[in-house]
């Protein structure tokens, strides 16, 4: 219990650590820089993993002398970057005058390595892949790309003990059939078609256990479990095979909160969670904590206007794509469905009142189709959703 109130202060106590310079979804290779030499407080080991295919060193900062050695990377997609961010957040922890206790047994059990990005190659576009359009996270076998190769050579130099992969998951899942949205989902990855488990995965899944305990003080409901379908050239599920134990991360979605600032939050608590679970490895541990945790499911528009005077059974199910555009994130809503729309879940519910509707002042409504206006009767409607954060 000690422990979880340690960790809740941490997060009540989050404006003292935040790096606050950070709170777009789009964070560039030059964020990352600006942050190592400017905004970064605590003294680290920053080396050259490798290049990315444009030739961007991918940093590895290392820190802390303790015999547990845990690997952490984010953005190996570059569009997912609000684990970036609590990484940043992670790291002003170690600069703090108060938690001296939490720092210093951390520092003196575990030696860190964490890569912040790398992918800066697709962190700059904003895209999943890098920049010859490939998944890097299905090239854990073929080891095509440079950032790949990187990676695996230093995995091997450093040999870790633990590995966390950082991840982000987009607004359509909720945390089982609860109504409550996924902000933040977990997988312990399986190292065969079965879906095994091992000794190696049971610790990935304690992980998760012990972190869930302390979330479910914070955000109640609406934490998720990861699909654990086995694909050999996922980095996750290739490490785990490998007999280490692996956890993946996804941040996801909490309400009104597109830029992610609650999420990146409940990241960083999650990461010195498991630290500690670490740390203390001598605590029970019975798989069906972690097997309890909720799978993600696919259920949640972004926005469901209901009550439509001029469509069948009256909804129109919306969701917003990501668009880069002058450095900024913009997002762009499209009509994902229309019809019955009862099974699903919003995050956010606009009624009709049985008034007709327009779209780019057409009243014919077809699904696919970019929302550059949406007028209610008389009224347009703004849903930008950063207009509610």
């Amino acid at each position: 219990m000690k422990d979880i109130i340690t960790l809740l202060e941490l997060y009540t106590n989050y404006q003292e650590f935040k790096a606050s310079n950070y709170i777009d979804r789009y964070l560039s290779f030059d964020d990352l820089e600006f942050y190592l030499n400017n905004d970064l407080k605590f003294k680290v080991g920053k080396s050259v993993l490798g290049y990315s295919v444009l030739g961007k060193p991918i940093y590895r900062l290392n820190f802390g002398k303790g015999r547990y050695k845990i690997l952490m990377w984010s953005q190996m997609h570059g569009n997912e970057s609000t684990t970036t961010k609590a990484l940043f957040d992670f790291l002003n922890v170690f600069a703090l005058k108060n938690n001296k206790a939490l720092i210093t047994s951390i520092l003196e059990n575990c030696t860190l390595c964490v890569i912040p990005i790398l992918n800066p190659d697709g962190a700059d576009r904003y895209t999943r892949l890098n920049a010859n359009d490939v998944d890097l996270n299905r090239d854990a076998v073929n080891k095509s790309q440079p950032e790949t190769q990187s990676f695996f050579k230093y995995f091997k130099e450093f040999k870790p003990d633990f590995c966390f992969n950082l991840h982000g998951q987009r607004t359509i899942f909720g945390a089982g059939c609860s109504g409550k949205p996924s902000t933040v989902s977990f997988l312990a990855p399986s190292f065969d078609n079965n879906c095994s488990i091992d000794k190696s995965r049971e610790k990935s899944m304690h992980l998760i256990a012990e972190a869930n305990k302390v979330l479910q003080n914070i955000i109640p409901g609406q934490v998720g479990r990861y699909d654990d379908a086995h694909n050999i050239n996922c980095f996750g599920d290739y490490i785990q095979n490998k007999k280490i134990p692996t956890v993946l991360f996804e941040a996801g979605h909490y309400t009104n909160d597109y830029n992610r600032e609650t999420v990146r939050k409940i990241i960083t608590i999650s990461i010195f969670s498991m630290l500690n679970t670490i740390i203390y490895e001598s605590q029970e541990f019975d798989n069906t904590e972690y097997l309890n945790i909720p799978f993600n499911e696919d259920c949640f528009f972004d926005i469901i206007i209901e009550n439509v005077k001029n469509i069948e059974h009256g909804c129109i199910g919306v969701q917003f794509n990501e668009e880069l555009k002058q450095n900024k994130v913009n997002f762009i809503p499209f009509v994902k469905r229309i019809g019955n729309l009862e099974d699903f879940k919003a995050h956010k519910r606009i009624n009709a009142k049985l008034e007709n509707i327009k779209i780019n002042n057409s009243e014919s409504i077809e699904e696919q189709v970019i929302i550059k206006s949406l007028k209610i009767g008389e009224d347009y409607i703004d849903l930008n959703p950063l207009l509610s954060e």
